[in-house]
Formats: C-alpha cells, structure tokens, sequence
C-alpha cells in the first residue's frame, strides 16, 4: 500500500503521474503488502522518477560495448580512472565524476568489469540522471567504482521480500556453481517488470534465461539448480531530498 502523510492513497489519487513505467510501479506498490510511506507526494514522484532513471542507465549500459570480466582483468579508460590492484576503478584527480560516469556509455569498448560493478555503475548514472551534473560531481569527487562499495552518499540497503518493483536491483543465486568460474556464483540485475532483467554479461533477458544460463555454469551433476532469490536492493532514494 502507498501512505502519503501517515493516509493510504489509492493510484488514482495520485495526480500528474503519466509516464507508463511510473503508473506501473504506483499499481504494483498499492497492490503489495508492504507499506511504502512518503510524508509528501513529491518523495513518492521523486522515487519513481530515480527508479526509471535506473532502468534508463541500465538499457544504455547494456547497450554501451562493456565488457564482462573478472576483477582480475578488469580495464577501464585512462584518460578518467586509475585501475587498482584489486581491479576497482578510481577516478583521477580533477576529473569531474559526471564525465568520468558517462564515459562508460560513450565508450564502453574501453571498459570490463564483472556484474556487481555493473549495478554499482548504473545506480550511479541514475543517481546523476536524478539530481543533476552540478550535485553529482560535488556529492562524488572521488568516485571509486569496486564491487558492492558505494560512496556513502548513495547510502544503499537490502530487504528481504518478493515485492518487487521496476528499479530495483535483484539477484539470482547459483549455490552449486562451478568452482573454476566462481564470477557465475550468482548474477546481479536491474528488475524493469513483466519478466524482464538487466544483468551484466548477461544482457536483456526473461528469468528462465538467465537461470539456464547460470545453470550451465555449475559443477558436475549438479542437482541445485540457480534461481531468483527474495532479496531487493535498494537505495535510499529519499536521502537526496535532505
């Protein structure tokens, strides 16, 4: 259910929300258990406008030429980022983050990373698709894209639910997975709804395709198969509002 202001509003109360992807979430969050409470409608608009810009920066990622690699090969453009022993990219001195980010959809061939980057990558363009050049590069100067390493001013958290919502990020477990290609362990995605998923080295697809292809990188006589687990990352999109 959505409460706004400690009352229960219903989707057609909600007023100026036209964009599909948005209409679709407030219907999923209104028919869900859970209690999804705003002090204001503009909180509720200011999310659903940060969960399409997630899915937006994950379509233009998948798109960009990146490549998928371990942490051990992993490469980035030298021109914006150092690449670190552990394979963490950090951005250089006096480059602005808002440049270094986007540079990862222009020139994707010059970049590989494996799939938690990847998420941590698109929560970032969303980030400064939602508040703006000007904020994303003083709230982000040193920008240091590693795994599930967030700076702490996009603050993140995880619940453990199948409420699932457009935007949010997602995870598919693979418990028997190949101990020479530990990487397929598991697969990070970008959730957009009605089936569909963003993952890293993956691409685009429904999830029986990604558990196929996940089951494909298991030990021998496996009998566990991957699956989707009931756990949602999420940021917390409120905190750029204070």
């Amino acid at each position: 259910m959505i409460k706004i202001n400690h009352q229960v509003v219903e989707p057609s109360d909600l007023k100026g929300i036209t964009i599909p992807e948005q209409k679709n979430i407030i219907q999923l969050m209104a028919r869900y258990q859970t209690s999804y409470e705003y002090q204001a409608s503009s909180q509720l608009k200011f999310e659903l406008l940060f969960r399409t810009n997630i899915m937006k920066a994950a379509r233009e990622l998948n798109k960009s030429g990146a490549k998928f690699t371990t942490f051990t090969y992993a490469f980035c453009n030298k021109t914006y980022w150092d690449r670190l022993p552990n394979g963490g990219f950090l951005l250089k001195p006096s480059v602005n983050p808002s440049v270094a980010i986007l540079d990862i959809l222009k020139n994707g061939k010059l970049y590989a990373f494996e799939c938690s980057t990847g998420k941590a990558i698109v929560l970032y363009i969303a980030t400064l698709y939602t508040i703006g050049h000007e904020r994303f590069d003083v709230l982000f100067d040193r920008l240091y894209l590693m795994d599930w390493q967030f700076d702490d001013d996009l603050p993140i958290y995880q619940v453990y639910t199948d409420d699932y919502l457009p935007g949010d990020i997602l995870h598919f477990n693979n418990p028997d997975f190949d101990p020479k290609q530990p990487h397929w362990r598991a697969e990070n995605v970008v959730y957009f709804g009605d089936d569909s998923y963003y993952g890293h080295g993956v691409g685009i697809q429904n999830a029986s395709a990604i558990i196929n292809f996940l089951n494909k990188k298991r030990k021998p006589n496996s009998k566990n198969s991957a699956y989707l687990m009931r756990l949602i990352t999420r940021p917390y999109f409120q905190s750029f509002l204070y």
